[in-house]
C-alpha cells in the first residue's frame, strides 16, 4: 500500500511516497522539501506536493509532527501551521492516517532500519539488538528522547520528555556551564547544555575562562566555525558539546536499563566524524560503579538521511497491522 509520508518541523517540512507491507516500509521514493513559509498550511503544501510529482496521492497519511499529538487542535512550535487531526480526510483527502511526534517517528525508524543506516560510535562493535529497550536521544534545537522496547513478534516506542531533566555536571567546566545558565533559568536542564543553541552558552562560558573577549554570535555561526575549525575557541566548544552528549547519553541509558543506544537528530549526523574522535565513549561509560555495565552497550548513530519520514511510515504500518 502506498502512503504519503510528512515530517513536519519549524523550518521546514518533507514529503515522500512510502510503500508499506505487513508493519514495515518495503520502500520510500526520494523526498521533496518546502519551506513552511511558503504555505499558508499544511493542506496546500500537500497539494504542491501533489503538483511536483504530476499525480494524484495515495489516500493514505503517515504525519511526523515537532510537537505533542494529543489534542484536538495541534500547533507547532516556531510554525504557523495548525493542524486538527478530525479534519485531515476532509482537508487531505486521506481515508486512513497516523499522526506521530517527530522523535517518536524516529523510534519506529531505528525499530525497523537495518544495520547499513548505522554508524558505530562505541562499545561492542554488535548489531542492536532484537530484544530489550533501546534508547534513542537526538541533539536539535531541543533534546529529544525515546525508547524503543523490542519483544518477541514486534516492538512499542515510548515517546518520553528526558531532554528536560536536570543536568548533572562533571567537572569544574561543567559547573560553570550551569552557573552561567542559572542566572537565566531556575533549573538547568540537559538541552540547555546538549543542543544545537547551547553551543552560544558552552562558546561564552570558555571565553570568560580563558579571559578572551568575543563578539556575540548566534549559535549557527558557531557552528559554522567549529565544523570549518577556524576558531579555536569554537572547536573547543564542540568538543565539550561531544563530552556533556556522552554524559548524558549514558545517564539515560541508565535510566532505561537498555541494551543499545541510538544517537539521531539532525545535529547528531553533523557530529558524526567529531563524535567518534571526541571523549564521547568515555564519558558515555564513566558511571561509577556501573562501568563495565555501561561498557557492554553497543552505541550507534543514525545514518538514514530521512529517519523522521521513514519513521512516519513505519508507524502508519504499525497502527493499520498493513
Amino acid at each position: 500500500m502506498e502512503v504519503v509520508a510528512v515530517d513536519i518541523g519549524g523550518t521546514h517540512a518533507r514529503f515522500a511516497i512510502a510503500e508499506v507491507a505487513e508493519g514495515r516500509v518495503v520502500s520510500m521514493a526520494e523526498p521533496v522539501t518546502q519551506k513552511v513559509a511558503e504555505h499558508p498550511s499544511l493542506q496546500l503544501a500537500w497539494q504542491a506536493f501533489g503538483e511536483t510529482l504530476g499525480r494524484e496521492l495515495p489516500k493514505a497519511a503517515a504525519i511526523a509532527v515537532a510537537s505533542p499529538v494529543g489534542g484536538e487542535v495541534i500547533k507547532l512550535t516556531n510554525n504557523p501551521w495548525i493542524i486538527r487531526p478530525a479534519l485531515i480526510p476532509e482537508r487531505l483527502g486521506a481515508d486512513t492516517w497516523t499522526m506521530v511526534n517527530d522523535f517518536a517517528a524516529i523510534g519506529h525508524a531505528v525499530a525497523q532500519l537495518g544495520d547499513q543506516d548505522f554508524t558505530h560510535l562505541c562499545g561492542p562493535d554488535i548489531s542492536l539488538p532484537q530484544r530489550g529497550s533501546i534508547t534513542v536521544c537526538g541533539p536539535g534545537t531541543g533534546l529529544g528522547v525515546a525508547q524503543v522496547f523490542r519483544r518477541k513478534g514486534g516492538y512499542d516506542i515510548i515517546a518520553t520528555e528526558g531532554g528536560h531533566v536536570d543536568f548533572a555536571p562533571l567537572d569544574p567546566i561543567e559547573d560553570a556551564f550551569v552557573k552561567r545558565l542559572r542566572k537565566e533559568y531556575n533549573r538547568v536542564s540537559t538541552e540547555r547544555i546538549v543542543a544545537g543553541p547551547a553551543i552560544v552558552a558552552i562558546y561564552e562560558t570558555l571565553a570568560e575562562l580563558e579571559r578572551r573577549p568575543v563578539s556575540r554570535l548566534d549559535d549557527k555561526k558557531i557552528w559554522t566555525l567549529a565544523f570549518e575549525g577556524k576558531d579555536s575557541l569554537a572547536v573547543a566548544a564542540l568538543d565539550r558539546f561531544c563530552l556533556s552528549l556522552g554524559a548524558v547519553a549514558g545517564d539515560l541509558a541508565l535510566t532505561h536499563g537498555p541494551t543499545g543506544v541510538v544517537i539521531a537528530g539532525g545535529l547528531g549526523l553533523r557530529l558524526k566524524d567529531h563524535l567518534l574522535q571526541s571523549g564521547f565513549g568515555e564519558r558515555f561509560v564513566a558511571k561509577g560503579r556501573f562501568r563495565n555495565l555501561m561498557a557492554s552497550i553497543p552505541v550507534k548513530l543514525i545514518t538514514h538521511p530521512q529517519p523522521g519520514l521513514y519513521g512516519a511510515a513505519a508507524a502508519f504500518a504499525q497502527e493499520h497491522a498493513l
